[in-house]
């Protein structure tokens, strides 16, 4: 009788570390976020191409590295050494944006942009990543969509608190600010691992292993993570294209860098308020009721209707439960992120609890790393010349629309994947690497 309350009470107290860690991660993020947004639009769209081919190949330098990594560190060596790194660069980018001027928004921006990318990409994911480790799939259900909640309770309190402190102490501070963020959660995640390995004897020696190029391998031998690859560049691109069009708005009528830091403050502010909602009523009854294809396919058609109402309703201002007039593109981008962060990332993450370790690390971290990359890059270079060629922004939505028909149809067979586990087998599955672990650890 006292074994399911240890258990409950076990998995209590690790979903409550877990939604802590995650909420100074993305608050650490938001708070230095709208810094990068801000040099975005400052070279406009035009240039947007730029950033990202330099994170896409970066993110392919760095994806093998990630994979040796991965095989040869221990998990809590792992997250130590990452996570501490992004927090040197942090203070090591406070005297660059002090000279923002003297440097330019396209020197600082061809750097910074792409570090932030990495450091959003590969912190957010290795975090999921250890959640996948830590819980089952039944247990993923219950749980994912609280830590997300707390994740989004992060991300509203960092563009918050960046636009009160901008004010006061300007923008190179923040990122002092973000750094005590990051070091705060890495203390957190530290100790889930640890409470992890006290639990699965012997855990703590383990590491993942295999090839460090097993990240790229698998994307070729596995459906599933071929469907995330497609659903993350058709998907994620309607974010990425609203994005653009935003980019080139704020160009024009956000002049000065602390205005434009601002206004995404602002945009940030609205798309995660969007997300907790979404986490709060929607997503995680989704989840447990419906599954995580439900979810896919709900975020997927309301990128189609957004993408629809630019087409009818142009990208000018329109009224917003008759309180404010905001530019359509705004809504569509705001609606796009909040769908994404508040209800596709929870179903997805929980996929991954239905797949072998080494993928969760290796193939999850290519696919959110090196292929979104790609997409962004696919996308901006598709608006840049297009609008070479006189297309409107309408003309643009029109063709995502599009796109975002292919997209719903990925997004209603990924969770039917034929190489994903059953949740009953994934949890046996989980049950019998933990007993291994013991096994070997006794005979150690």
């Amino acid at each position: 009788m006292n074994t399911p309350r240890l258990a409950t009470a076990n998995e209590g107290r690790t979903t409550i570390l877990a939604t802590v860690a995650f909420f100074f991660v993305l608050m650490a993020y938001y708070i230095v976020r709208a810094l990068r947004e801000q040099l975005g639009g400052a070279v406009g769209s035009k240039n947007l191409w730029l950033f990202y081919a330099i994170t896409f190949v970066v993110m392919l330098i760095l994806t093998p590295i990630f994979g040796a990594m991965v095989a040869r560190f221990p998990r809590k060596r792992l997250i130590g050494y990452s996570y501490s790194f992004f927090i040197a660069c942090m203070l090591a980018f406070v005297p660059a944006f002090v000279m923002q001027d003297r440097i330019g928004a396209l020197a600082l921006g061809s750097v910074f942009y792409v570090w932030l990318s990495v450091f959003n990409l590969f912190v957010v994911s290795l975090f999921w990543s250890l959640m996948a480790d830590i819980f089952q799939s039944a247990q993923a259900k219950r749980v994912f969509p609280i830590i997300a909640l707390g994740g989004m309770g992060g991300a509203i309190c960092g563009p918050s608190l960046g636009k009160l402190l901008l004010g006061f102490i300007g923008m190179p501070p923040l990122l002092v600010v973000s750094a005590g963020a990051l070091l705060v959660a890495l203390g957190l995640l530290l100790t889930l691992s640890t409470n992890h390995d006290h639990c699965a004897t012997g855990a703590h020696e383990e590491v993942i292993g295999g090839s460090l190029w097993a990240g790229i391998k698998e994307l070729w031998t596995r459906p599933f993570l071929r469907y995330m690859a497609v659903l993350m560049v058709l998907g994620d691109g309607i974010g990425t294209l609203a994005y653009a069009l935003m980019a080139d708005y704020t160009n024009v009528h956000y002049p000065q860098s602390a205005a434009r830091t601002d206004f995404y403050f602002d945009l940030d502010l609205a798309t995660n308020i969007l997300g907790a909602v979404l986490q709060l009523t929607v997503t995680r009854w989704l989840l447990v009721r419906r599954g995580a294809g439900w979810a896919l396919v709900t975020a997927s058609l309301v990128n189609l209707l957004l993408l629809l109402l630019v087409v009818v309703l142009g990208v000018g201002k329109v009224s917003v439960f008759g309180i404010a007039a905001v530019p359509m593109l705004a809504v569509m981008m705001v609606g796009s992120r909040g769908f994404a962060y508040g209800m596709t990332k929870p179903a997805t993450d929980s996929l991954y609890t239905r797949v072998p370790r080494e993928t969760r690390y290796k193939g999850k971290n290519f696919v959110e790393t090196a292929i979104w990359r790609f997409g962004d890059l696919v996308v901006t270079s598709g608006v840049k010349w297009l609008g070479a060629l006189g297309m409107a922004a309408t003309g643009m939505a029109a063709i995502g629309a599009g796109v975002s028909v292919v997209a719903t149809w990925v997004s209603s067979r990924v969770s039917r994947s034929p190489d994903l586990l059953p949740e009953t087998s994934a949890n046996a599955q989980a049950g019998a690497d933990k007993g291994q672990r013991q096994a070997d650890a006794a005979g150690a």
